[in-house]
Formats: C-alpha cells, sequence, structure tokens
C-alpha cells in the first residue's frame, strides 16, 4: 500500500511494519469522475452492481442548478452549478429505490466507528467533509461539501476515491481525515457518513428518466428566491459587473472564482456538460420513445456550457488585467444564459405533458 492510493483489491493485507495490517474493501474500483459527489456515488453503487455513467447519476439526481451566494462570511459572491451537497444522493435513492443509511455524529470517535465499521465488513463509504484538510488536495480553500468514497485504512492513511482532477486513487493521513470531517462552517455535515445498497437488485432507470429530469427542470424555473435557478444567472449577471470595485484583491479574487467556474464546476460549463451529456443517453435509452424535447434541451446546453467557459475567461481577465469592460461583457452573456437555460428547462417541463 502507498501513501497515493492503492489499485489492488485485497481485503486484508499485511502492513509494512509502520502502518500496521491494512484493512481494504475487495473490488473497489476507484474510477475518478468529474464531480465528487457523483465519483463516490458510482464507486458505492458500482460495488453494489449498479453500473451508471457520471451523467446519469448527475441527471437521475436532479444535480442541475444554480446558486448566486453571498454573506458576510464569505470573501466574495459564490457561484452554485448544482444543488446543495447531498441533494444529489438523496434524490437518487428516492428515484432508483436504493437504500441509503445516512449517519451523523459530534464525537470523532463514534464518526471513525462509523465508517470502520462498513470497511472491515466489506463495504465502501462515502464521507462529506471539508477538502481543505486533505493532504493531497490540489486546492487549500475551505469547502465543507466535498464527497469522497472511503474505500480502505491502515494504521497511518485513509485510502480514498477522489474526482479524477485529484487523483482518483488518493491517500490522505487518518488525522487529516479526522480534522476535513470535523470541520464547521458553510456548507458542513457533523461528520457525515453514507452507505448505499440496491435492495432487489439493479434497476433499470429508464421509468425514471423523465421524471428526474421534470423535477428538476420545475425547480430551476420556478425558484423559491431570486438568488437560485435562472434568476440567480439574472442576479450573477447584474452583480458581476460590479466585481472590481468589490474585490480586495481583483487579480487574486476574480481568477480565483474563473478557476471555481472552469475546474470545479461551482458555477461554470462542467455541470451543463455533465446534463448535456444526460440528456443525449436518455435519448439513447428511450429510442423511439424519446420526446424531442429532449433534442431541444441537450441543443442548448450545450450551447450554455460553451458561454460559461468564456464568462469564466472574461472574469479571469478582467482581474488580471484590471479591465471592467470583461465584466461588463461577462455580466450581457449571463443575461443570455439565464435565457438560453430558462429555454431549455421550459422545453423538458413539458416532458411529462403527454
Amino acid at each position: 500500500m502507498t501513501r497515493d492510493g492503492a489499485t489492488g483489491n485485497g481485503a486484508t493485507g499485511d502492513g509494512d511494519g509502520a502502518t500496521g495490517a491494512v484493512r481494504r474493501v475487495p473490488g473497489v474500483e476507484p474510477r475518478g469522475g468529474l464531480h465528487c459527489e457523483t465519483t463516490a456515488l458510482g464507486v458505492l453503487l458500482r460495488h453494489r452492481g449498479l453500473d451508471l455513467s457520471e451523467p446519469m447519476l448527475f441527471g437521475l439526481g436532479a444535480g442541475l442548478s444554480f446558486v448566486y451566494w453571498d454573506a458576510k462570511y464569505l470573501d466574495f459572491p459564490f457561484l452554485g452549478g448544482r444543488v446543495r451537497p447531498f441533494e444529489l444522493t438523496r434524490n437518487l435513492a428516492d428515484r432508483l429505490g436504493l437504500e441509503l443509511a445516512v449517519r451523523e455524529t459530534a464525537s470523532p470517535r463514534r464518526a471513525w466507528e462509523n465508517v470502520a465499521g462498513p470497511i472491515d465488513a466489506g463495504h465502501p463509504v462515502g464521507l462529506q467533509l471539508d477538502s481543505h484538510h486533505l493532504e493531497y488536495f490540489g486546492s487549500r480553500a475551505h469547502f465543507g461539501g466535498h464527497v469522497v468514497a472511503l474505500y480502505g485504512y491502515d494504521d497511518r492513511d485513509a485510502f480514498l476515491v477522489d474526482t479524477e482532477q485529484q487523483g482518483s486513487a488518493v491517500a490522505t493521513s487518518r488525522d487529516s481525515l479526522a480534522r476535513a470531517r470535523a470541520q464547521r462552517g458553510p456548507m458542513t455535515a457533523r461528520h457525515r457518513s453514507f452507505t448505499l445498497d440496491v435492495p432487489g437488485g439493479p434497476p433499470d432507470p429508464r421509468d425514471r428518466l423523465v421524471p428526474a429530469i421534470v423535477a428538476c427542470a420545475e425547480a430551476f424555473l420556478d425558484p423559491p428566491i431570486a438568488n437560485l435557478g435562472h434568476r440567480g444567472i439574472e442576479k450573477a449577471g447584474r452583480l458581476v459587473r460590479g466585481w472590481l470595485r468589490r474585490a480586495e484583491r481583483p487579480e487574486r479574487d476574480l481568477p480565483g472564482v474563473a478557476r471555481l467556474m472552469e475546474r470545479a464546476g461551482t458555477g461554470g460549463a462542467l455541470f451543463r456538460n455533465l446534463y448535456r451529456d444526460f440528456l443525449a443517453e436518455c435519448a439513447d435509452r428511450l429510442g423511439p420513445r424519446a420526446d424531442p424535447s429532449l433534442a431541444t434541451g441537450h441543443r442548448l446546453y450545450a450551447e450554455a456550457a460553451t458561454l460559461w467557459t468564456e464568462v469564466a475567461a472574461l472574469i479571469a481577465r478582467a482581474g488580471e488585467k484590471g479591465e471592467a469592460a470583461c465584466l461588463d461583457r461577462a455580466g450581457a452573456l449571463l443575461g443570455e444564459l439565464a435565457g438560453i437555460e430558462r429555454e431549455a428547462m421550459r422545453a423538458l417541463s413539458r416532458l411529462g405533458d403527454g
């Protein structure tokens, strides 16, 4: 077992003397995806015999959304392109009839017992934590909504599956994992861990596709507050124009937002690309039953993803060059994106009409 993650799948192995015996779930495929929560869900479900693509996991979980969030505790506004952390997991479990067991506790000792037990019994475990403390992680920013799959441990290290960008099969010390799970703040949970089971065998997702799409579209079109859905994108378009004045250090803050949008997917193209691919897979799975609105949604989300990448580039350039005109252009594009995504979701919301 190495510190950078093991790819073998033995059950209980002997350590090297310094770390003691390795406990590792057999049969885990450490396949990293683009998004942390769908990566972890894929690991847990493949181990139970249900192998769905990452776009399919994201779409069946009705994961697409948008939020513009600003608060006194934030150094800079947060743009989010998905539903809040763990909502996707709950949606997916409900949609597919999965058995989701969630454990939370204020006790670090009990928190470890909650994950060591399933690992020792041969089942990988999902964890929600703050990525800031993970030793392998590429960013030092705090993010309490990060999700990983735990598939093994020894006396010193924990062995995880994270996104492809972070290395897929990775390792971090158990001390750092404990700090990541104990962190309190925005989007964190109380040492949350979870397992998934597939009672009755892998379900056929075809009959669940249209209800998942319609539920996602309706939530996007009728958000409870102006910070969410298409209204949130419109709001971002108005407010982004003043970000040079808002930023304490524009050369740091604005490129930082752009990196999150493009590489972490918080508000950029990543989730739009996933949803585009989900809609294409739905059309393939449904075949002659596919409604033409699926093609409309696919086309519009392909267009939207390209524009989100352009928005991120403009925001980065505004910070690096101090060019307010870039933010004006980004604001105009966000207004256009609100219209494109609203049109896409209106078409998709009608899938259930017939």
